[in-house]
């Protein structure tokens, strides 16, 4: 098990895997709060997981799993604990999210109102910053380069 932690902290202190990850964990956060703790005006976790399990349809663990990623793997990314299996995590959900709810709707997002639903470049740069982290790790000003050390 030990083995498994050093492989996944390693990293290196670079500066731009911390700002991919602090800017990854700060952008997800108020998603996972939302769903979460009902902050930022979310309906809150029994209502999310109501809403992702009853009109979306997603089995309960899909469900659980999504709340989880977002708050739970936000703030392992802005602490820098564990990255690469966040980075892989959001990465994983977000390809779930364009397939599953954007792919139908397009590339862009819904700024004018005049589609069904949201496109999916926001969710490809998602991808895109996990898959930074995934390669490179924490970066520097991270748990994941304290543990890396020891």
């Amino acid at each position: 098990m030990k083995n498994y932690v050093k492989m996944l902290s390693k990293t290196k202190p670079n500066l731009g895997p911390t700002a991919a990850r602090l800017t990854l964990g700060l952008v997800i956060l108020p998603h996972g709060a939302q769903k979460l703790l009902g902050l930022f005006g979310g309906s809150g976790f029994s209502a999310t997981m109501d809403l992702l399990t009853t009109q979306m349809e997603l089995p309960v663990i899909v469900a659980f799993s999504v709340i989880l990623i977002e708050f739970f793997g936000s703030l392992s990314l802005i602490l820098g604990l564990l990255s690469r299996f966040w980075a892989l995590s959001l990465a994983g959900m977000f390809t779930g999210i364009i397939f599953t709810t954007q792919i139908e709707h397009g590339f862009f997002m819904n700024w004018f109102g005049n589609q069904a639903g949201e496109g999916y470049e926001y969710s490809l740069l998602v991808i895109g910053l996990a898959l930074s982290i995934l390669v490179s790790g924490s970066g520097q000003f991270s748990v994941d380069r304290l543990i890396s050390k020891k």
